[in-house]
């Protein structure tokens, strides 16, 4: 009897052990994690004849380019059935739309929950140039980095995305 009472003391502790483990392991990696940039989303640049520019890198890189410039199709690395794109887009260079910023490039970064990371953002002072824009494809907004540079943010919603660029006739380059 007492080798039985022994054995079940034993398989109780056990899982008391084993629950408050479980249960400390489970509170620290509850903590909401950290809102991301998961990729580039497109890089933009000004330059004197965009038209020129897109004409030249097809011709010589092979860019597959339409008037807002090139996509870039790939696949996700979390999902690889999932599809990816990334743009490429040279704008005249007294375009506005990257005032304030007095740079002549803007860098578009894909990111996760772009709600909470704005959230994020606000707290920790950045400057957020506008309001979130959603559209069929996603979610931007822009912000400036420490040195000033215009950054825009983008959630996207790549089936939109692709559906649209098939819609306009558009090729990606793979």
């Amino acid at each position: 009897m007492k080798k039985a009472s022994l054995m079940i003391l034993i398989i109780a502790t056990s899982f008391c052990f084993g629950f408050a483990f479980k249960t400390i392991i489970l509170e620290h990696s509850a903590e909401p994690a950290k809102k991301k940039v998961t990729g580039i989303g497109g890089i933009f640049f000004k330059c004197k004849d965009p038209k020129k520019i897109r004409e030249w890198y097809q011709a010589n890189l092979g860019l597959n380019s339409s008037q807002y410039g090139a996509v870039f199709e790939w696949h996700q690395g979390a999902d690889s059935t999932k599809k990816g794109f990334t743009t490429w887009s040279p704008f005249k260079e007294t375009t506005k739309y990257f005032d304030p910023s007095t740079r002549d490039f803007m860098i578009n970064y894909r990111v996760e929950d772009l709600e909470g990371l704005l959230g994020e953002l606000k707290k920790n002072g950045v400057t957020v140039v506008d309001t979130i824009l959603t559209v069929d494809y996603g979610k931007f907004v822009h912000i400036l980095d420490v040195e000033g540079n215009k950054v825009e943010l983008w959630e996207p919603r790549d089936v939109e995305y692709e559906k649209m660029g098939g819609q306009m006739g558009a090729k990606t380059t793979k």
